[in-house]
């Protein structure tokens, strides 16, 4: 018997995302590459139109990211101009239901996970009290919220927190980010992405920022706050060449199968803000007998989700390269076009895209779902 969502030919494929944007794109073309029929496209603005979508139960269904789309975006959000910053609470709310609304097939990306995976303050209680390292955090889980600027002040004042970063608890691609450190005389400073201009408005820039005067980096925080904001201890990170580095590594299937080094002269590493891709081999080098334990961490990052095939971790490495925690976890993480697996992985050879449609054809997720059904039973019988 075949797994759920296969046939005999292999599995049929659906993708959920923008169909004139790269990553269905890059997916159409590894599924293809595998000689698979190209998977069927439903669009993320079709599916907000309708109010759902329907997929059949041999159907194998990929979630793909909403954006890059500015009338998906739109939508979502609820302000014009895709440079806005507000609006990310929004987004989750309209988001997490358009994902609830789709019926049937065999799902890649569980929607109790996406939820947990788009709120940094529930994803980081979740890791925490799974034993994965993470910075130190005064709104994991459901923590009072942060209600603005005062609140931030408050914060910092505890021990350790001097310095910190500041983020949208709904946000992505640095959407919001603020690096904020204080200095002797109750200065402080603040590195983001953000805009404010002179009308109060946030706009997400593709320059990095640095403020200095408090009354315009309470202005942003206040701003901010309505949408959620979630604080993290600003952890020293290793450094590669002279410049600040972490690491996106992406675990499929559980595995982590590719990771790419970013670099960056500011505590902000995008590579949409300025970050460089770094030397992989000088970080495993750097890491020496720790890079193992590198990937593990991030594996175990991934068990945290085990009903979402893929998922990209960001992983900060300590001064010294021997200790590791991890600073996100993202549903979307896999837009690393080019990067081939990580040697040992299992996906030597393949791309983010290709490593995926492989798990899938080895049984994934029938092979789990078996698994839990397994599970399930014995400790029905046990009962």
């Amino acid at each position: 018997m075949s797994a759920p969502g296969t046939g005999k030919g292999g599995p049929r494929l659906a993708v959920v995302g923008n169909p004139e944007n790269r990553r269905v794109r890059l997916f159409t073309e590894a599924v293809r590459a595998a000689g698979l029929p190209a998977p069927r496209v439903v669009a993320w603005r079709d599916v907000l139109r309708d109010g759902g979508a329907e997929f059949g139960a041999d159907e194998t269904v990929r979630l793909d990211s909403p954006g890059e789309d500015a009338g998906v975006d739109r939508a979502l959000r609820g302000v014009g101009g895709p440079t806005r910053v507000e609006g990310s609470a929004r987004w989750y709310g309209r988001f997490t239901a358009a994902v609830r609304s789709l019926r049937g097939g065999v799902r890649l990306d569980d929607p109790g996970e996406l939820a947990v995976l788009f709120d940094k303050r529930r994803c980081h209680q979740l890791l925490d009290r799974a034993g994965v390292p993470v910075p130190d955090s005064p709104t994991s889980g459901p923590a009072a919220p942060v209600r603005g600027w005062d609140d931030v002040r408050a914060l910092m004042a505890a021990p350790g927190m001097r310095r910190v970063f500041v983020k949208l608890a709904h946000g992505s691609s640095a959407s919001g980010v603020l690096a904020l450190e204080t200095a002797g005389g109750g200065r402080i400073r603040a590195t983001t992405s953000v805009e404010l201009s002179p009308d109060g408005v946030l706009h997400n820039s593709l320059r990095l920022r640095r403020y200095t005067g408090e009354r315009e980096i309470a202005a942003i925080v206040d701003a901010l706050a309505p949408d959620g904001l979630h604080v993290e201890r600003w952890l020293p990170k290793g450094s590669l060449h002279g410049r600040t580095a972490d690491l996106r590594v992406v675990v499929v299937g559980g595995r982590a199968t590719h990771a790419v080094v970013r670099t960056s002269r500011s505590p902000l590493t995008n590579l949409h803000l300025g970050g460089s891709r770094g030397d992989l081999s000088a970080a495993v080098e750097a890491a020496g007998g720790q890079w193992a334990r590198a990937l593990e961490t991030c594996e175990r990052a991934a068990a945290c989700f085990p009903g979402t095939l893929c998922v990209g971790v960001d992983l900060l490495p300590a001064v010294g390269w021997r200790r590791f925690a991890v600073g996100e976890v993202n549903a979307f993480g896999d837009l690393l076009p080019g990067l081939l697996g990580l040697p040992g992985s299992g996906a030597e050879g393949q791309d983010t895209y290709g490593a995926q449609v492989a798990a899938v054809r080895d049984g994934w997720p029938g092979a789990r779902q078996h698994r839990q059904h397994h599970r399930s039973r014995n400790a029905h019988e046990a009962a």
